[in-house]
């Protein structure tokens, strides 16, 4: 089924479900699609939020990890949440983490799969390469373990990003922010119970990064998940929902 975005004082989000707020951040090329599954799985027993980031929308000097989290705060008080588990993928996580940072009572769980914010493999110095679609299919496949994963649909909304002037500058803006924001001396911080869930063929946030993140957060628990890139929730969608149920329920 399809997903109905909302618009609301200068805010798109999705929302289904009703119970405690499972808050989920998609990445700098995530899109609705990636978390379909969670929102199926999870809309019976949560209110499962996803705040559509404006990566594209705002201006230049706010187009950093840290503009991206003062429009997730202020989404967050629009909609008068209580305490809120926050879930990340890529950058996505880079922006849950530091939204815990600055929220930490209002944060009840912190999930992170793929996260950004210690050390992240770069699209590379070829990137952006405009107009060659087999590049870009190339880059999205190692998105994943299995290719078949970079759908058409997905390498085709990668390629209008790449040969769009605009949204190229904004990319690049959020990924040296992203770069420059490293967060190894704050994310001891963290004490709400946080899942840390990895692809172990992740070659974009590879699996000792990982296990750094859980030597750096206290109450982290590691779980890989084998045959899996970036976006576990997306390749291995039933093993990651499977962990992220038992993780949840162990919070109450």
């Amino acid at each position: 089924m399809t997903h109905t975005v909302r618009e609301e004082n200068g805010f798109k989000y999705v929302e289904e479900g009703e119970g405690e707020v499972l808050m989920l951040l998609h990445g700098l090329f995530g899109a609705l699609s990636n978390f379909y599954d969670i929102i199926e799985h999870f809309r019976g027993s949560h209110k499962v939020v996803i705040p559509i980031l404006p990566l594209y929308d705002l201006p230049l000097e706010e187009t950093t990890v840290s503009g991206y989290v003062q429009y997730v705060e202020r989404f967050v008080a629009y909609k008068g949440y209580g305490k809120v588990i926050v879930l990340g993928n890529s950058l996505g996580g880079h922006i849950a983490l530091i939204y815990t940072l600055q929220n930490l009572e209002k944060v009840k769980g912190v999930v992170l799969t793929g996260s950004s914010g210690l050390f992240e493999s770069a699209m590379g110095d070829s990137y952006p390469k405009r107009g060659d679609y087999d590049y870009i299919k190339r880059k999205a496949e190692l998105t994943f373990y299995d290719p078949k994963h970079a759908t058409k649909e997905l390498v085709d909304e990668l390629f209008d990003i790449v040969n769009d002037r605009n949204k190229v500058i904004r990319v690049l803006a959020t990924a040296k922010s992203a770069i420059r924001q490293n967060l190894a001396e704050e994310v001891s911080k963290i004490t709400a119970p946080t899942l840390l869930i990895w692809g172990k063929d992740d070659t974009i946030t590879p699996p000792f990064v990982g296990e750094e993140f859980n030597k750096l957060i206290p109450n982290s628990k590691l779980i890989f998940i084998d045959k899996c890139g970036h976006a576990p929730m997306m390749e291995q969608p039933e093993e990651f929902n499977r962990y992220l149920d038992i993780f949840l329920k162990e919070l109450h």
